[in-house]
């Protein structure tokens, strides 16, 4: 059905336009919503939609449509595309991707998601809830979600590919008390295959927030710091902007005129992987129809690229680097990260910290400057280290700094490494990060 959706839509589109490409985009998804110590509500989704890109003139139109039954709707979907490419200013870095062979990419399917019932879901969300009240802590909000994406693509220049995945995750928040006050944490886990566990997410914040009672002040000062992996994904997300070439080529990225260049530890390396296993990201094409790859980006605290789709590398003279990311049918690509693998060649455990803070997650990581680098942000769930141990948890602090300048003497902080959204990394050990009690 899909293919003959885009097909119909493509004949229509080359009636008025030599360069087209059509994106077809069906998900079903099942999610539950948990408020309180109550599955406040389920519902099941299924959306099929169309986004039609044309280059008429060298200038670029897009235009969407959910109608997708009605021929009348895909004729005036193309011919919106149309209208807003003679809207648009005419720019020869526009293209569209060649014909190719693409990468058979493995896990990244769970048939068991095509018997998945909806009460699945929220026997999946009511575990997470009696769990949570069993370890005496009050859930406050959490979810499980479960879905499958399928896309399709074909274009003028004889690219013709398809992708299907599944995503199934869960989610808690809960709150212990503390005297007076509450003790909170959270914990999602997710995967491409229905191997997520809800005791054990929900076991998980509960043991966060039991340990984080009876916070104690710190000293403001410069201290060893070992960030969790959702601390860690939080501060890496600025620092991936500059590894951007939309960014570099806009004159946003710190990195533009340093490749060659040592910009980080030299024992960290980092690639961008769209054909991991199992990768949450991970697809056999970008949202433009490139082939996805693994790009190298750094080793060994060597800049070596950027990520590029196609408009970047035609304006950079490079080869895409199959990072053309689409939000849905309804979004035009840009450049993004499909997996970001961060490896590191030395390793400081928390048992080799005398003096030191382990952060388990950060508030206001979206606030850091994203050119510059610079953060300040609340350390949520932090503890004390002494003598290789955590010894206790600290009350209300900061950490702050440059991105750029912590990741220049970085390294593991463990061998265990973990998927946090696009980011799959160890925790971080960083020797001089500020703290402020």
């Amino acid at each position: 059905m899909m293919y003959e959706l885009a097909k119909k839509t493509m004949d229509i589109a080359l009636k008025q336009a030599e360069n087209a490409e059509i994106y077809v985009e069906k998900e079903e998804s099942v999610d539950v919503d948990i408020k309180n110590d109550k599955v406040d509500f389920a519902k099941e989704v299924i959306s099929l939609g169309v986004g039609v890109r044309v280059i008429i003139d060298g200038k670029m139109g897009f235009a969407h449509t959910t109608n997708t039954k009605n021929t009348e709707e895909l004729t005036r979907t193309v011919e919106r595309a149309v209208f807003n490419a003679s809207s648009n200013v005419a720019d020869e870095n526009f293209a569209f991707a060649p014909k190719s062979k693409y990468p058979s990419v493995k896990g990244l399917y769970d048939k068991r998601f095509e018997s998945f019932e909806i009460e699945e879901a929220v026997n999946f969300a009511q575990t997470m809830i009696n769990t949570v009240s069993d370890r005496k802590c009050q859930p406050t909000s959490g979810g499980f979600a479960a879905g499958s994406y399928k896309s399709l693509l074909l274009n003028s220049e004889g690219a013709d590919c398809q992708d299907v995945s599944t995503g199934f995750a869960g989610y808690i928040s809960v709150n212990a008390e503390d005297g007076e006050a509450v003790s909170t944490a959270h914990e999602l886990d997710s995967s491409t295959h229905l191997d997520v566990d809800p005791e054990t997410i929900a076991q998980t914040a509960c043991q966060v927030a039991l340990d984080s009672r009876g916070g104690k002040p710190i000293d403001t000062g410069d201290s060893v710091v070992i960030l969790d992996y959702d601390a860690a994904a939080g501060l890496l997300s600025t620092f991936s902007n500059a590894l951007n070439a939309d960014n570099v080529q806009r004159g946003r990225s710190l990195f533009a005129d340093k490749i060659g260049e040592q910009v980080v530890s030299d024992s960290m390396s980092i690639c961008d992987d769209g054909t991991l296993e199992k990768g949450l990201n991970s697809s056999s094409i970008d949202g433009e129809g490139t082939p996805s790859q693994k790009t190298t980006l750094i080793e060994k605290g060597i800049l070596k690229n950027f990520l590029y789709d196609i408009y970047t590398s035609r304006k950079g003279g490079v080869e895409s680097t199959g990072n053309g990311m689409r939000g849905s049918y309804a979004d035009m690509p840009g450049v993004g990260m499909s997996n970001f693998l961060v490896e590191f060649g030395s390793i400081n455990e928390l048992s080799d910290v005398q003096d030191g803070i382990f952060v388990r997650d950060v508030l206001g990581a979206h606030t850091a400057n994203p050119i510059s680098g610079d953060f300040s942000v609340e350390a949520m769930n932090a503890f004390k280290v002494e003598k290789g141990e955590i010894a206790y948890p600290v009350k209300k602090a900061m950490i702050s700094g440059n991105i750029f300048q912590s990741l220049k003497d970085a390294s593991a902080a463990s061998k265990t490494i973990k998927q946090r959204g696009p980011f799959v990394l160890p925790q971080l050990f960083i020797q001089n990060m500020r703290v402020v009690g």
